[in-house]
């Protein structure tokens, strides 16, 4: 019972990548880096295979904690998940970037309290002994913000280039 997320993941993952394939994608690599990426990152977040840093591991059976209230932002932990959502915020602003920043950071709020209220619905249903914390979300959202922030930074160095070799031109 505790697995079926996993299952319904790879489920998703492998139809997902059978339909990358199928279909003649320009840029399938991509897609599939992204899918696996994707995937990864859902396993991660909804099963209950944790990461320390050093090792990977299986989880005890359990319902997790909540954190709402204490706010502890110089751990590893916070920057761990910083870093692992700086992927979504490349892709969202690559994808869509008519976003704003102000945007990109509401969508990250958005995305990091979804995980987290699903890691709470998931460790109720399933006992997968994810624990919410708003540590987490806070995390999340900034690790989407600087993904897109780098996006829009490359995307405006790119513009004044050019724009300066249409000028020299």
């Amino acid at each position: 019972m505790r697995w079926e997320p996993l299952l319904l993941i790879i489920l998703l993952a492998g139809l997902s990548g059978l339909l990358i394939v199928a279909t003649g994608r320009k840029r399938r690599w991509f897609a599939l880096l992204v899918l696996g990426y994707l995937t990864g990152l859902a396993a991660i977040l909804f099963t209950p295979i944790s990461f320390s840093g050093t090792a990977i591991y299986i989880m005890p059976i359990g319902i997790g904690r909540v954190n709402l209230t204490n706010l502890d932002v110089f751990n590893l932990g916070f920057l761990e998940n910083i870093v692992l959502t700086i992927s979504l915020g490349l892709l969202a602003k690559w994808a869509l970037p008519k976003l704003s920043l102000l945007d990109v950071s509401l969508l990250g709020l958005f995305v990091g309290g979804s995980v987290e209220t699903m890691q709470y619905v998931l460790s109720h249903h399933w006992l997968i002994n994810r624990s919410s914390d708003i540590n987490d979300v806070l995390a999340n959202a900034l690790g989407i913000l600087v993904g897109g922030l780098a996006v829009a930074l490359f995307n405006r160095i790119t513009s004044r280039k050019t724009h300066a070799e249409r000028a020299i031109a």
